[in-house]
């Protein structure tokens, strides 16, 4: 199902995730921040990691081969069908019109991945953490101000700063 349904980069199949948690209880939604946390810093596609992540800690090595296999099968064929058909039709304004709401749905499931994690992470059960929400704003700042820095120095930023406050 998320395979089918997750329309866009790896975040896009964080909703099915946190879905997949709440229904199954494999994992809380904690332990599906960590996920999301390693996924991002380790190479290869977020999608992927995520996956082969959530297989191990459900099913060892099984799982993993079989919660990636499930990710890729589904892009894979429907990839190579549209493929076909759209070198046919791309200049189609059919075509052209449904990939442009699918670009709005991208974004739609993307602000949804980044308030679960948000949730997660700035959030307890006392309220929002003010310093966690302060940090948040000082990195987002940040980022609009020092978008040309690598993106390893802020991973191992990000990394530092837990590390002193946690």
């Amino acid at each position: 199902k998320t395979g089918l349904f997750a329309v866009g980069d790896g975040m896009a199949t964080l909703p099915f995730l946190v879905r997949m948690g709440e229904d199954t209880s494999w994992f809380t939604s904690a332990e599906l921040a960590n996920m999301v946390a390693i996924s991002e810093s380790t190479p290869g596609p977020l999608g992927i990691n995520m996956a082969t992540y959530v297989g191990q800690h459900v099913a060892g090595l099984p799982g993993a081969i079989a919660s990636t296999a499930g990710l890729v099968a589904p892009c894979l064929l429907i990839s190579v069908v549209i493929s076909a058909f759209l070198k046919k039709f791309s200049e189609n304004k059919a075509v052209k019109t449904v990939f442009y709401f699918l670009r709005a749905a991208v974004i739609g499931l993307l602000c949804y991945a980044f308030l679960g994690v948000f949730r997660v992470v700035m959030i307890d059960e006392n309220g929002v953490k003010g310093l966690s929400l302060g940090l948040f704003a000082a990195f987002f700042i940040a980022v609009i101000v020092f978008k040309r820095i690598h993106p390893i120095i802020w991973i191992l930023a990000g990394a530092a700063v837990g590390l002193l406050l946690y």
